[in-house]
């Protein structure tokens, strides 16, 4: 983060081919309205264009700057979110994020209002993460703070002492077999085996969109069943996008946007207009799935949050459209000449494969799907409460480096429906580099 004045902001031009997405192509599409927690309010810190605003949304007090924050489900099943703060008294104003604290809130909701428990220690960019073996890690830019509970009491440890040097930690997840796979702020690939003390970096790439220029920061990763996620910032365009990755070690990189200025709306249509949004954060299911998205927010360019003024910066909250369970039936490796795709889509306590929309339904590449083509739903079978669907073998765009099959389709009311299922087949190669 930037303490100088920030130059101009640059408006990226987007591939043509953009205009051709479906809906459900670029993540941004699964970002929902927030829910009105009590009411709007205009009697509240901000320029004109955040008010109206629900203030009981996220995260923020009129005399502490928010920035950025997770939360994750604790065994009480309330919402604990770990975030960092400053004073809005701060001489240096937004500058005064070198000076911040990390503290937890706690909230009923997911999207709260998350309401201060306790400090911490000082810390900045802070991300929680349970290990494998039940403790808590809250990652900060210099080192870390390690806990059994989430009540504390908390221990520090520095980068150095932490095994990854003077490199700022970006984000940090559990992978399969529990050693841990951090991407540093360049956006960077660094591997703690299980026993070792120190991280190891796989190499000196940077794994960033390859579609589109950027001024990259900020990345988050998080583990499905399926797939590892990214989400990167370019804070001098505004904008964000969304990789995808069978093992954490290789990217690739969707079409479309992730988020970027203008998202923040309720569920009564009232949007706010936010100068910029950072640090995306997500709060996983239990089967890893990302169900709603954290976002620090400020109302105007950080270098005119000044000591005490009207100006300052939160967290917000947003649901998304949460991935549906799925499983490729077929055995045999999908080629171009593999005459149909069987699908099993769970049926679950909040959603029901009964509600789809059959000739809405696309599955394949997701090259393909993305923009509105792939295999067409042919016939459909009940298994239990679950339904299989047979999609045709042509136009779903498969080929020898696919490692995940998408869906993309329509309720019976028009919301959107996505999935991903890997493919049958597919070698990610070892979890090691």
């Amino acid at each position: 983060m930037p303490n100088n004045p920030e130059p101009d902001i640059i408006e990226r031009e987007k591939p043509a081919e953009w205009a051709q997405l479906a809906l459900g192509g670029r993540f941004m599409d699964r970002i929902l309205p927030a829910p009105i927690y009590r009411q709007l309010t205009t009697d509240t810190w901000g320029a004109d264009g955040v008010r109206p605003r629900d203030i009981e949304n996220g995260i923020e007090h009129p005399d502490w700057s928010y920035w950025g924050g997770k939360p994750v489900v604790g065994p009480d099943g309330r919402y604990h979110f770990f975030c960092c703060r400053w004073s809005e008294k701060h001489p240096k104003g937004h500058g005064g994020w070198l000076n911040s604290v990390i503290v937890r809130a706690i909230s009923d909701r997911p999207t709260g209002p998350f309401v201060f428990e306790n400090e911490i220690g000082p810390g900045h960019f802070p991300e929680i993460t349970r290990l494998a073996d039940g403790s808590w890690i809250v990652f900060e830019l210099r080192g870390y703070y390690e806990s059994a509970s989430l009540d504390g009491p908390w221990r520090y440890v520095s980068h150095q002492l932490g095994g990854y040097g003077d490199t700022q930690m970006g984000s940090v997840v559990v992978r399969e077999d529990g050693s841990l796979l951090m991407v540093d702020r360049v956006s960077r690939i660094w591997i703690k085996e299980n026993g070792s003390d120190r991280y190891v970096r796989t190499s000196e790439q940077r794994h960033l969109p390859t579609h589109m220029p950027g001024y990259y920061e900020d990345p988050f990763i998080w583990r499905s069943e399926v797939q590892y996620h990214m989400l990167i910032n370019d804070w001098l365009g505004r904008i964000a996008y969304h990789m995808r990755s069978p093992n954490g070690l290789h990217w690739i990189t969707d079409p479309g946007v992730a988020y970027t200025v203008g998202i923040d709306r309720y569920e009564d249509g009232t949007s706010v207009d936010w100068y910029k949004y950072e640090r995306p954060k997500v709060l996983q299911d239990a089967f890893g799935r990302a169900t709603h998205l954290y976002l620090a927010v400020i109302d105007v360019p950080k270098d005119q949050d000044k000591c005490n003024d009207n100006h300052s910066s939160k967290n917000i909250a947003h649901p998304l459209v949460v991935e549906r369970r799925m499983w490729v039936l077929n055995t045999e490796k999908i080629t171009p000449d593999t005459r149909e795709v069987r699908v099993k889509v769970a049926s679950e306590k909040d959603y029901r494969p009964d509600d789809f929309d059959i000739d809405s339904l696309r599955f394949g590449s997701s090259h393909e799907v993305d923009f509105g083509r792939g295999g067409t739903a042919t016939r459909t079978q009940r298994d239990g409460e679950d339904l299989i669907l047979t999609f045709t073998g042509g136009g779903h765009g498969i080929n020898e480096s696919e490692f995940a099959g998408k869906l993309l389709g329509k309720t019976h009311a028009g919301k959107l429906v996505i999935g991903y299922a890997r493919l049958p087949g597919y070698q990610s190669g070892p979890l090691h580099y």
